[in-house]
């Protein structure tokens, strides 16, 4: 269960390095002025910033719970084949999500992609539920 959480940190690493690049790339390029980042991100910023900065905050916020769930099964000792199976679906999910919004940012895929990874967690989560109750 720790390399998919692993795996998944890693790649949110790698997000957050490539919103200081363009930060600093707009920033240098002339395109922004620093100060429309002083409070977070103004109506200023450029739309190719701009979207890394939100997708990286979308890695913080469900991501959040796959993590809880993950250190629950293994501190639980519950962790097996299907719910190692389910973690790394859901992180193949989440970076076909990162593909997508990165990159064509075309929204029914976009959807696909967010939605599938949130149904997976669920499970991830039932199949926890179930674990612990049969045990």
């Amino acid at each position: 269960m720790l390399f998919p959480m692993l795996a998944l940190m890693g790649w949110t690493f790698c997000v957050l390095l490539l919103m200081g690049r363009r930060r600093i790339g707009a920033v240098q390029g002339g395109r922004v002025h620093a100060r429309e980042f002083a409070m977070g991100e103004s109506a200023a910023v450029p739309a190719d910033v701009g979207i890394v900065n939100r997708h990286y905050m979308n890695l913080l916020e469900m991501p959040l719970v796959f993590y809880a769930v993950c250190i629950t099964f293994y501190v639980t000792r519950q962790a097996d084949l299907a719910a190692v199976v389910l973690a790394w679906l859901f992180v193949a999910l989440r970076l076909a999500h990162s593909a997508v919004h990165l990159g064509a940012n075309r929204i029914v895929h976009r959807l696909a992609a967010f939605a599938s990874s949130n149904f997976t967690l669920m499970g991830l989560w039932g199949w926890l539920l179930f674990r612990l109750a049969s045990s």
